[in-house]
Formats: structure tokens, sequence, C-alpha cells
């Protein structure tokens, strides 16, 4: 895939996929809910499993985080479930998205360079 396969603002590098359960879901806030999240910058897929009640979400983690999405969700009176796995699993997203989004800005260096302004001749 590249990243014309995907929606504007998501590249396919940094593209994360991640399922969460949520709770106090209902057929009255589900739609809006979703709509919601659909319309956020960097947001490649979203769906809901009604039966599980998770939501599975695809993004770019440079563009979008998880704390956004879950501001969102409670914002239409859901939530986080709060079982042990569901947090283990939101707090290693949150995790993983840091660490892309600090990969994603860092300029790679090479210990065979010499530094700039160096005094050193080059060869």
């Amino acid at each position: 895939m590249s990243d014309l396969d995907h929606r504007v603002g998501v590249r396919e590098i940094n593209l994360v996929v991640r399922n969460l359960r949520l709770t106090k879901v209902t057929e009255e806030n589900i739609d809006g809910l979703i709509a919601a999240i659909d319309q956020m910058f960097g947001l490649d897929e979203v769906s809901f499993n009604r039966k599980e009640q998770s939501i599975h979400l695809a993004y770019d983690a440079t563009n979008l985080d998880l704390d956004g999405i879950e501001n969102v969700i409670r914002n239409h009176g859901a939530d986080i479930h709060n079982d042990w796995w569901t947090r283990t699993k939101d707090s290693y997203y949150k995790y993983c998205d840091q660490n892309v989004k600090d990969n994603f800005t860092h300029e790679p260096w090479s210990c065979h360079k010499s530094p700039p302004n160096s005094s050193k001749r080059k060869r």
C-alpha cells in the first residue's frame, strides 16, 4: 500500500491500529460518536462492533492521539471500559503513539560524521 491508499493526513509509515472496549454505549449515542471520530484529521477508519462493545480505530499517530479520541468518546456519553486488560492496552497504545510521534520528529545522526562547525579538516 502507499500513502495514496489512505485518507488525507495519514501516512502509511505512521499508521497504527487500535481496538478498545467501551462502556455506556447506547443506540442513541453510538452513531454520533462514530460520526464525530470519523471527522478527525489523521483518522483512516473507525468502526464499532456492537456485539463486543469495542471500537476499532486506524489513524496516523503523528496527527492524532488516543487522548483526543477518548475525549470525543466521553463527550458523547460513552467511556473506555475499566477492566485491567483495556487499561493495560490503553497505556501501551499511548506509549507507542508517543514513540511514533517522537521518531517522526527525530533527526537521525551518524557517529562517522564530523559535527557541524568542526575544526577537523575533511578528507
